[in-house]
């Protein structure tokens, strides 16, 4: 049999003997490995007992990656039954970490250890049949039968870390040695002082290669340039960071941000989490032992803590300390001249469980001038992780990194000394709360330049989300994009008109806004919502627009929609975004040569004054495009302001009678009205279709 050693599978391969037994080698190799993972654990009662009250017992952790399996395959319509319905509804969800602020204290009625390893037992016999059986076409790419198998094998690499880290945390009289998993024997390493390497500018490109499986948040392009910066020669040594713990830095607030002030004050931290006082010694926890402290490892930390110490340096050295961010941490790679085949065939990293089952020396592992640019520990970064440009959730893991596209995950690099397959390669994104503990420390750098994070969040709320996709989502029933409709059509209609400047009243998420911009020197969108402006102003600051889209239910699909896409970044310097309200503008609005106000008028609570005032905003000669549906309710707007839709005198009076009537004083309808239509999409099965009535009327007095 092949042996991988923990290694990620070459996908691309045109050997398929090979290929398929090296899918079965890593899958028994994972699932003996995580079986000894918890062969940490002495009794039974090991498994019950929570680590940290965030986080499940690890019995839930023993069971989730095999029903991860069997979830994921059926959802595939690779095997049509379940091996036991009970675990694999029981250990299906609840893994990510809560924060220390939402905790949710549910009662389970857990299986016996015993009955969770029969049940891992059964699921490999699954498993390992299918991959015997399954027709296996190469390369493997996301529409392979194969890409889950691979999901979930990669899946189970990253619950052996994190299930490493809950033994760590586990009572010390609930565990015991492992003799496969031993921790490096240099504790009384010397710890070197630390120093600063010039790193250079350069470039970063960014696209995954086809080589290896990868989770969705590494797809796409991303292109930038990284400013030249020093950073520190070794990881942050426990003794480097225990100059902050004697300085008082977890008693000083003023080092601390306000989030990370929240979780201080909360856990009433005094020092790391994995450091022992006992008297005058310090000790620090392993994964299922207490030793003296090991000074020369790397110190374990959460962001919060990372941060604190940096801004501690940069008080003590006059000079801007950080972490790194994820571009940074790229340089500092191909600085040290590293590449995924280097790393993974040399074995000269504390990584892949090559070496131990421990951090070690932050000095033993040389990666060019550089140590440990890779491996012993996972390493902090500035970002909070964002999607490239291109991402796309793949359908069978529609909620692996979009739940974390929040701005409160940010991004680790480099993998531990567990890490293992996909968590080992350059392209890895792996991303937790900034509270959470990884086998993670971090490396600081010396940098003038500011830290500047890119969009990351996907809009969810119902209404915002259906306002995104109706103004820059796809078409539907063959109706064109409404704002869009409308900007042609002003644009066709005010061929002979001056086009300076235009307002866009009523603009909600500001397509329309965009579009009119392809005609005129300068727009202004304005909007009630402060809501739909933000959005607005999103896509003219970073370009993208990410939400949620209801399928049905609970159920959502994701999506990006990029001005770049639209060909509307070209015109994004000529628009501007305010918050206001139509019926009671500033000042400073006048002096167009022509508004648009769609759907407005039967949205207001008093059209009637936005109507007998518009013309002051207007240029004379200036054009008001108004569209409508005419939908008159008493909920926007009070009867007696209805423009129309009302019997007078026994007579019908229509809203383009009322608008004759209102506007007829200083314009004139210019041409007959027109209906154009459009389609709000609110589920995957559920569409507003209706036609809203356009009519231009030119200003005379």
């Amino acid at each position: 049999m092949i042996k991988l050693k923990n290694r990620s599978i070459v996908i691309n391969s045109n050997n398929l003997s090979i290929t398929r037994e090296q899918i079965r080698a890593d899958f028994h190799q994972t699932a003996d490995l995580y079986e000894n993972l918890f062969a940490a654990l002495k009794s039974d009662e090991a498994f019950y007992s929570k680590s940290i009250h965030l986080r499940h017992p690890l019995i839930f952790y023993y069971g989730h990656t095999n029903t991860f399996f069997v979830n994921k395959l059926i959802l595939a319509g690779l095997i049509t039954q379940r091996v036991n319905p009970q675990f694999e509804s029981m250990f299906a969800v609840g893994v990510d970490e809560m924060g220390w602020d939402d905790v949710n204290e549910n009662n389970y009625s857990w299986p016996s250890p015993a009955e969770v390893k029969a049940y891992r037992t059964s699921v490999r016999l699954v498993v390992d049949h299918l991959i015997s059986t399954l027709p296996l076409d190469l390369p493997i790419g996301w529409e392979s039968q194969w890409w889950p198998i691979l999901m979930c094998i990669e899946h189970e690499r990253i619950h052996l870390e994190t299930s490493s880290v809950l033994i760590r945390q586990q009572f010390l009289q609930f565990v015991q040695p492992v003799a496969e998993l031993a921790p490096s024997q240099a504790k009384d390493v010397v710890a070197p002082i630390n120093g600063l390497v010039e790193i250079p500018e350069r470039d970063i490109h960014l696209s995954k290669s086809t080589e290896y499986y990868g989770w969705d948040n590494e797809y796409g392009e991303y292109n930038s340039h990284c400013s030249p910066f020093q950073a520190a020669k070794y990881l942050t040594s426990n003794a480097e960071f225990l100059a902050f713990v004697e300085a008082g830095g977890y008693q000083k607030d003023q080092y601390w941000q306000e989030e990370g002030l929240d979780w201080k004050q909360y856990t009433q931290a005094q020092h790391p989490t994995f450091w022992l006082k006992k008297g005058d010694i310090w000790q620090l926890r392993l994964m299922t032992e207490e030793v003296n402290m090991p000074w020369s490892w790397p110190v374990e930390v959460n962001y919060h803590e990372a941060k604190a110490f940096c801004n501690w340096q940069s008080e003590q050295t006059g000079k801007q300390v950080r972490m790194p961010t994820e571009d940074e941490w790229y340089s500092l790679y191909l600085h040290a001249g590293l590449s995924d085949e280097k790393v993974t065939t040399s074995k000269n990293a504390n990584l892949l469980l090559d070496h131990y089952a421990s951090s070690c020396p932050v000095n033993e592992f040389a990666h060019g001038d550089l140590f440990d640019v890779v491996g012993n520990v996972w390493q902090w970064t500035e970002t909070p992780i964002f999607p490239f440009d291109g991402f796309k959730v793949h359908p069978l893991y529609d909620d692996f990194t979009t739940p974390t596209y929040d701005g409160r995950h940010n991004i680790i690099k480099g993998g531990s000394w567990i890490s293992t397959g996909n968590e080992a390669l350059k392209s890895a994104r792996y991303a937790f709360r900034r509270h959470f503990f990884q086998h993670a420390g971090f490396r600081y750098i010396v940098t003038d330049t500011p830290i500047e994070n890119d969009a990351s969040h996907y809009e969810s709320d119902k209404q915002l989300s259906e306002y995104a996709e109706f103004h820059y989502g796809d078409t539907y029933y063959d109706v064109p994009n409404f704002p869009k409709a409308l900007s042609d059509f002003a644009i066709l209609s005010l061929k002979s008109k001056p086009s300076k400047t235009a307002l866009d009243l009523g603009c909600a998420t500001g397509r329309a806004t965009f579009e009119l911009a392809k005609h005129f020197d300068h727009v202004t969108g304005i909007d009630f919502s402060a809501r739909f402006i933000g959005l607005a102003h999103k896509l003219v600051q970073q370009g993208v627009l990410r939400y949620t889209m209801v399928n049905e239910g609970d159920l959502v699909s994701y999506q990006e929609r990029n001005l770049a896409e639209l060909k509307l970044n070209d015109v994004a310097h000529k628009v501007e975004f305010w918050q206001g309200d139509a019926c009671n503008l500033k000042h400073q609005f006048t002096g167009y040569d022509f508004i648009l106000a769609a759907n407005l008028i039967d949205r207001l609570y008093s059209p009637r004054q936005f109507l007998s005032k518009i013309h002051h905003r207007l240029n004379i000669g200036g054009v008001l495009m108004i569209t409508s549906p005419y939908t008159w309710l008493e909920d926007h707007t009070p009867r007696a302001e209805w423009v129309g839709g009302y019997k007078q005198d026994g007579e019908n009076v229509t809203t383009l009678d009322g608008l004759k009537a209102v506007l007829g004083q200083h314009f004139k309808l210019i041409q007959a009205p027109v209906e154009i239509p459009f389609v709000i999409r609110e589920t995957r099965h559920k569409f507003q279709h209706t036609l809203s009535e356009v009519t231009l009327w030119e200003r005379m007095l």
